[in-house]
């Protein structure tokens, strides 16, 4: 018990010191500050079955304070709701219908995701009027007015070919404020914005919902045919950039927000399974490996607090102490009390078996369900 609770207080050490300082968000938000001159850009939403949300999405972009051009491309992928009339019609509620073209997706070919089929669509498009920059975002995502601008800004400011922000997801049910906080900072724990950024770093990584890339560098790795399979399509192509000498950052945002909500654990147990075992590669070892680096990790330091022996009490303590204290940032971003970072073992133990849940999907065959279409199936 001793020698475990040293490992864990080891673990916890170089977390807090030693892994890119990927806990202490206010580092990377977003700067506020506006695009030096005017751009040309092209936006790209794949949207399927989306008429609830589209409108709302549709609007943030085309109300964009930004002095460039714009031109808004939403490709339907063969929704069955009307999605593309309601994108239509948001357009035209702003008398500004000529900003906005509706891609009829065509039939998804063998070998390639729907997202990214669908994003190779509006990117054939898209490349035909020679913008500087492609924003891809996603149907959920409302856009703060000047959030275009200070992307561009980002990139010329630091040289970026690729910039991403992790847009303020929703966090009101129970569920949503016991995962989502814990969600944020997995994800950073998984891609330090610090090594992503760095180019001795071999880290790459990108959050796909709001990814500004230059129109150069995604012509440079072939656009989405290089990833044409993956359902971790914004990370694959932050990697394809980054191993081409292109430059990447990844950030936050509390302005710009996803409007999808994930109310029960059901909806959060779906929306993890649908690309963790993809993200282990469909490796049986990697998942066993994941699944006891998370248990010594995050639940054996609360677990060890309680044993009789209390020099292992005290020194699990301490882990926990230091676990707690990585945790507390990203409550504060979400405007939550710093008392939950209790919760984050427990919220670890769900994603623990959101993953193995994720594994017996692709085992079955319906591996990256998304909008009734299996993505990630076991070939």
């Amino acid at each position: 018990m001793l020698s475990a609770a040293i490992l864990v207080l080891l673990i916890w050490i170089y977390l807090l010191f030693f892994h890119a300082r990927f806990w202490q968000m206010p580092r990377f938000q977003l700067p506020l500050q506006r695009a030096p001159e005017p751009r040309n850009v092209a936006i790209i939403i794949p949207a399927r079955n989306e008429s609830e949300l589209i409108g709302r999405a549709v609007s943030s972009v085309l109300r964009q304070e930004f002095a460039g051009e714009l031109r808004l491309l939403v490709v339907d992928d063969n929704s069955s709701d009307g999605t593309d009339n309601v994108a239509r019609a948001a357009a035209a509620v702003l008398g500004v219908p000529h900003k906005l073209v509706v891609i009829p997706g065509m039939v998804l070919p063998r070998g390639w995701a729907g997202k990214a089929w669908a994003l190779h669509q509006g990117w054939l498009m898209a490349r035909e009027m020679r913008p500087d920059y492609i924003l891809l975002t996603d149907a959920d995502i409302e856009h703060a007015p000047d959030n275009l601008s200070r992307l561009i800004a980002q990139a010329e400011t630091g040289q970026f070919d690729l910039v991403s922000v992790i847009v303020k997801l929703r966090c009101q049910t129970f569920a949503e404020k016991f995962l989502i906080p814990a969600f944020v900072y997995f994800f950073f724990l998984l891609y330090p914005p610090s090594w992503i950024s760095n180019q001795r770093s071999g880290a790459a990584g990108a959050a796909g919902g709001c990814l500004l890339i230059r129109a150069t560098a995604l012509q440079r790795v072939s656009g989405f045919e290089s990833v044409r399979a993956e359902i971790i399509d914004d990370c694959k192509l932050a990697a394809r950039v980054k191993s081409s000498g292109g430059r990447l950052w990844l950030g936050v945002t509390q302005e710009t927000r996803s409007m999808r909500a994930y109310r029960t654990f059901a909806n959060l147990e779906n929306m993890i399974a649908r690309t963790a075992f993809n993200q282990l590669r469909h490796s049986a070892l990697l998942l066993a490996a994941s699944v006891i680096g998370m248990l010594l990790t995050f639940v054996a330091p609360l677990a060890l607090v309680w044993t009789k022996d209390k020099t292992t009490g005290w020194i699990a303590v301490a882990a926990c102490v230091l676990m707690f204290t990585t945790y507390v940032p990203v409550l504060r971003f979400y405007k939550m009390n710093a008392l939950s970072a209790v919760t984050l073992p427990f919220a670890a133990l769900f994603y623990v078996y959101a993953t193995i849940y994720s594994a017996l999907n692709y085992w079955s065959g319906k591996g990256g369900a998304w909008k009734g279409r299996a993505q990630d199936p076991a070939r």
